[in-house]
């Protein structure tokens, strides 16, 4: 092609685009609403719900804090009950009901690994306080799937 083709490819979209816009022009609030419902249909994927099971400020073995949280997503559940250490640091103890392939935990630039034992059991040791999330790969009838937390406090 020549230079000349492509000048004339242009204006005649450029006349196209023109009339394009006075016959159907695209809605004002299109690029807002396709956000929302990308955002909407990827809460499912990325977030679970949350909830208090139980936080108590006095353990039964000591002046230690604890917490229990559960999280599903209508497909996965996630127990975890947190214990804070007499060194400050945090175990974490968890049980999945999925087939779990890989668990983390992870906080900004950190990460712990664990693997799932028998009847989904799995632990975090010397976790340190701050935000954490916690993921999941889990084999589903689909293949394999991610499961992540949103972020809670250890």
């Amino acid at each position: 092609m020549h230079d000349e083709d492509f000048a004339a490819d242009a204006a005649l979209f450029a006349r196209m685009r023109v009339m394009w816009s006075a016959i159907d022009p695209v809605p004002a609030d299109l690029v807002d609403r396709m956000v929302a419902a990308v955002a909407v249909e990827d809460l499912s994927r990325e977030y679970a719900l949350l909830t208090l099971v139980e936080a108590e400020t006095a353990a039964v073995r000591g002046e230690s804090d604890t917490a229990t949280l559960q999280f599903s997503d209508g497909t996965t559940s996630v127990l975890l009950h947190v214990t804070a250490t007499e060194e400050g640091l945090r175990r974490v103890d968890g049980w999945t009901d999925a087939d779990a392939l890989a668990i983390r935990l992870t906080q900004e630039s950190r990460e712990w690994s664990a693997d799932a034992g028998e009847h989904g059991r799995f632990a975090f040791e010397g976790v340190t306080p701050g935000v954490s999330r916690l993921r999941l790969v889990v084999r589903s009838d689909d293949g394999m799937r991610d499961f992540q937390t949103p972020q809670f406090e250890v």
